[in-house]
């Protein structure tokens, strides 16, 4: 027990990343509160098409990087070869320098092509130039992050992206109402709030630079003792790194690119098919006093999509951090597994964490769809019905981009880089296809998206879980990672529902209602979990303070002492 507790520690890890990246992802929708507020939908459509087109530059320049070195950091660290890992971060850092200058000067160049002919709005060409040298600052801030998480330890990557948010926060917040003020007269006011979104975006990425740079320069004197310690005599030529840094890092691009790409094109599709369709009948909710004929003008479509990045994606995406912290631990994880060749620990990695990562998404899935409109009212008062039946409609895609996300990562670790490029691809062209049918063909108008965005996880997840099975030859537990689960958060959700429905009549308090049911939620799901042999007594000892938790639920009886 204690070995594979030992063996298990990657959740641990990926505990205290994915604790961070919740509290990243709560700041997130926290300030996109006063945000909304202050710029708008109109201008929230704009700041999320600039940081749709940010984040497929990110990926395409540097957004693999964390994971390349992690992944060769770990390797080596395993056989104590501190010599190459020293070479394996100068190599990196001279790639993110020339990787992360060009893409800056890419994306600021050409901003006028993605905004005019990309998205067809010019409007968004003042975001995108803001935006643009977060590119440069991200390149050499991952590769810091990847040294340390293939060191195995994810407290520096924690610490440095709750600063990074927290700072984010509070720039973008200030900015974007010192702009909206200084250009209250302008035609263009919305861009220049969208603007000071993505200044924040900037400066929160320079804070968190500077603190992994802190770090390193604390951390240096050891690592210089363990070089001058290595004792290995083969060390690579920075050629041989160079080489080894370009194949882990290509078809990581591949798969994040293909895999984040939709949402680009989400909004290419939206934005021009719209923009020469007429009144769709379901978004009748969204805009009032509009005639037929101005329904989809260029702002309406703002609206539109800033009510689908921002509050529906948004949302979702706050339980998957807890999947993409996972993932990025198992990574070095599993590398190392593989580097001594111990392919049943590695199978036994895979388990726990598909399971760990059910058990989280699939009662977060439900308490979002439960709780849509309650949530919303409480994050972003005057919410209309239109985003509460986006998250409705859309909360499946919890449980698909987690699961999507950690076997994709198990993938990767494994070394079988290229499959989930080739799956990624596959569910990218039927999300496409399916996108652009929908739009062209129905009134589904912005569900079309929604739809798609639930698709395109889910086939991801089907993809991955036939490789995995196939490359590891295994098979996932059922009962307990997805039945269980999924009864015991039915039980829940349909607890919640009544419990926020008699709150709300008695105290007429929306907020309070929906946070004593959130947490209601929470005590329910894990308590019929256990009490259905959903987790046993082995599987809590894995957990961040496992035995506390096993203490605690000892001493109210729900475990047998």
């Amino acid at each position: 027990m204690a070995t594979e507790r030992k063996e298990n520690q990657f959740l641990v890890q990926g505990g205290i990343l994915a604790v961070a990246s919740l509290i990243v992802r709560i700041i997130g929708l926290l300030y996109r509160i006063p945000m909304t507020r202050i710029i708008g939908d109109e201008g929230m459509g704009l700041y999320s098409i600039a940081y749709e087109l940010y984040g497929l530059a990110l990926i395409l320049s540097s957004y693999s990087l964390p994971l390349a070195v992690s992944k060769l950091v770990a390797a080596k660290t395993i056989n104590k070869e501190h010599r190459n890992n020293y070479r394996i971060l100068v190599s990196a850092m001279s790639f993110a320098v020339v990787i992360g200058l060009a893409s800056f000067l890419i994306l600021f160049y050409g901003a006028d092509f993605f905004a005019n002919v990309v998205n067809n709005d010019p409007n968004v060409v003042l975001p995108i130039k803001v935006l643009s040298p977060t590119l440069f600052v991200f390149a050499i801030m991952g590769v810091l992050r990847g040294f340390y998480q293939g060191k195995n330890t994810m407290i520096p990557t924690a610490i440095s992206q709750v600063v990074e948010q927290i700072i984010n926060a509070i720039v973008s917040i200030a900015a974007a109402y010192y702009l909206m003020r200084s250009y209250s007269a302008s035609v263009n006011i919305a861009a220049y709030g969208a603007a000071g979104g993505t200044l924040g975006t900037l400066v929160g990425a320079i804070a968190g630079l500077l603190f992994l740079m802190f770090v390193y320069a604390l951390y240096r004197p050891i690592f210089r003792r363990q070089i001058k310690g290595d004792r290995n005599t083969y060390v690579d030529s920075y050629k041989d790194i160079f080489k080894m840094l370009i194949i882990t890092i290509s078809p990581i691009i591949l798969s994040q690119t293909v895999y984040h790409i939709s949402g680009v094109i989400d909004n290419a599709l939206f934005g021009n098919i719209m923009a020469l369709k007429e009144v769709a009948y379901f978004d009748n909710t969204v805009f009032k006093n509009t005639t037929p004929a101005s329904l989809y003008s260029i702002e309406n479509i703002r609206e539109l999509l800033g009510i689908y990045n921002n509050k529906y994606r948004n949302l979702t995406n706050v339980p998957v951090a807890i999947a993409s912290a996972i993932g990025a631990a198992i990574i070095t994880s599993i590398t190392a597994a593989k580097v001594r060749g111990m392919d049943g620990l590695i199978r036994n990695k895979t388990h726990v964490a598909i399971k760990f990562n059910m058990i989280i998404a699939i009662p977060s899935a439900v308490g979002m769809a439960v709780l849509a409109y309650p949530i919303l009212e409480m994050l972003f008062p005057g919410a209309n019905q239109l985003d509460a039946n986006y998250i409705k409609l859309g909360a499946i895609s919890i449980v698909f981009y987690s699961l999507s996300t950690v076997t994709t990562a198990i993938l990767q670790g494994i070394n079988k880089l290229k499959i989930p490029v080739i799956n990624s691809s596959i569910s990218l062209g039927f999300h496409v296809a399916l996108v652009y049918f929908l739009l062209k063909f129905t009134s589904f108008s912005g569900y079309s998206l929604v739809i798609g965005n639930v698709t395109f996880a889910l086939v991801v997840s089907i993809l991955n879980w036939i490789s995995i099975e196939k490359y590891l030859e295994y098979r996932q537990e059922i009962m307990k990672t997805f039945i269980i689960p999924t009864v015991s958060a039915g039980i829940m959700g349909i607890m919640v529902y009544l419990i926020h429905f008699g709150l709300h009549r008695w105290t007429s308090s929306n907020t309070f209602s929906t946070i004593i049911a959130m947490l209601a939620a929470v005590i329910i799901y894990f308590v019929l979990l256990i009490l259905m042999k959903g987790a046993t007594e082995e599987e809590l000892e894995n957990l961040p303070k496992g035995d506390i938790i096993i203490r605690f639920l000892k001493w109210v009886h729900i475990l047998k002492r």
